[in-house]
């Protein structure tokens, strides 16, 4: 087979490059080892950046998102029993973020591609990368059975963190953090308990109020990642949850739990995302905290920014846009790992820290929420920064 694109992955990233591709008159194929069944049918949350939902509009793969999706015009954040809303509709000057499944936007992808005679195969497997120096680059894998052989002029590993594209890049270096909290996150027949979502530190640990449909609603409570979920019963999760998020005058709805689970949390880099005619996207080049809700949004960023290069190859067969393609990706892609980082630390409990790290952590809440500055900079960080497409300075120490 002969394409010239082969894209292994069919996450979020994979899927919006081929229909960007597409959308450009450019041919591609997409390699997935799960089933269609098992990419749309896993349950991951989502909290789409106004670039992100625009970029969906834009692209018309969004007509479901705004139809079942939820727009926020903000946030809450809890300590020391006060509860203070972040108006980023108002601090960012009109940009908001939309609440709907990361599930629900592969859905939305795939069945566009299909529409659209889009070639995705799934259930493939034993994939490997081939000449990738060259201008041929080649991907060997399993399907149905037989071997197959897809020639490309250019891959792109969106294939996650586990995948084999990243492992491809001889000289690359793996920055990585390892949070001592993990996330206790379930499902549960509920009515919707906010308009928005809460972010609370307590001292018995971080929890988050959220939403998934009027019915279904996804909340989550910081525990130890090595923790087993058969030690939280569902009367355990739910005090839990009353303790860390209930004022005077506001009462959590609780419900049957339908699921349930434990997942520890990271910071992960790659530098740099490409090599030769193969470049990384998503989470093969990146894994943030789910704190700062940028995951599926920084993945929309990289292939934005990965089929414009594509696409000027093929224009002009220049390829100015795929040499600096690590470089405009990794500008943004730190900024929001700083943003996850500091969210992640500034609302978990740490219980290694000092009676006075525990005092700055309260009163750096304490100066967010009465500071215009520091509410507008947390604000613009959360509905997504732009992508920045200039070189950005070399800073020397």
């Amino acid at each position: 087979m002969k394409t010239q694109v082969g894209i292994i992955g069919a996450g979020p990233a994979g899927l919006m490059l081929s229909h960007l591709l597409h959308l450009e008159g450019i041919e591609s194929v997409v390699l997935e080892n799960r089933s269609r069944d098992e990419i749309e049918g896993t349950i991951r949350a989502g909290v789409l950046e106004q670039m992100t939902v625009d970029l969906l509009n834009e692209t018309g793969v969004g007509e479901r998102m705004m139809r079942e999706g939820h727009i926020h015009h903000g946030i809450e954040l809890q300590y020391n029993g006060i509860r203070q809303r972040v108006n980023m509709h108002e601090l960012t000057e009109g940009k908001s973020v939309m609440v709907y499944p990361q599930h629900e936007v592969i859905k939305d992808l795939v069945a566009a591609r299909l529409e659209a005679s889009g070639k995705i195969y799934f259930s493939v497997s034993d994939v490997s990368l081939h000449d990738i120096e060259t201008t041929s680059p080649k991907i060997r894998f399993k399907h149905d059975g037989g071997e197959e052989e897809l020639v490309c002029d250019f891959i792109a590993g969106c294939d996650g963190f586990h995948g084999p594209s990243r492992k491809m890049i001889p000289d690359r270096v793996e920055n990585q953090k390892i949070y001592p909290y993990g996330w206790l996150g379930i499902l549960a027949e509920t009515p919707i308990a906010n308009p928005e979502l809460i972010y609370a530190n307590h001292d018995r640990g971080f929890a988050l109020i959220s939403q998934r449909t009027p019915e279904i609603q996804r909340h989550y409570i910081q525990v130890d990642p090595n923790d087993d979920i058969a030690n939280w019963s569902d009367d355990r999760i739910w005090t839990e949850l009353k303790a860390r998020v209930e004022t005077d005058d506001w009462k959590l709805p609780d419900g049957p739990i339908i699921q349930k689970n434990i997942v520890a949390m990271r910071s992960f880099v790659c530098e740099p995302m490409q090599h030769g005619r193969l470049f990384i996207a998503g989470d093969a080049a990146h894994i943030v905290p789910p704190t700062g809700a940028k995951g599926l949004n920084l993945a929309m960023g990289d292939v934005q920014v990965l089929s414009r290069g594509i696409q000027e190859h093929y224009q002009t067969g220049r390829n100015d846009m795929l040499d600096r393609y690590s470089e405009i990706a990794l500008r943004r892609i730190w900024k929001a790992q700083r943003f996850s980082w500091w969210m992640t630390t500034m609302l978990h409990r740490d219980y290694s820290h000092s009676s006075f790290e525990r005092g700055i952590q309260i009163s750096e809440l304490d100066y967010v929420c009465t500071s215009r500055a520091a509410l507008t900079s947390l604000s613009e960080n959360y509905v997504g920064l732009p992508l920045e497409w200039e070189s950005a300075s070399k800073i020397k120490v």
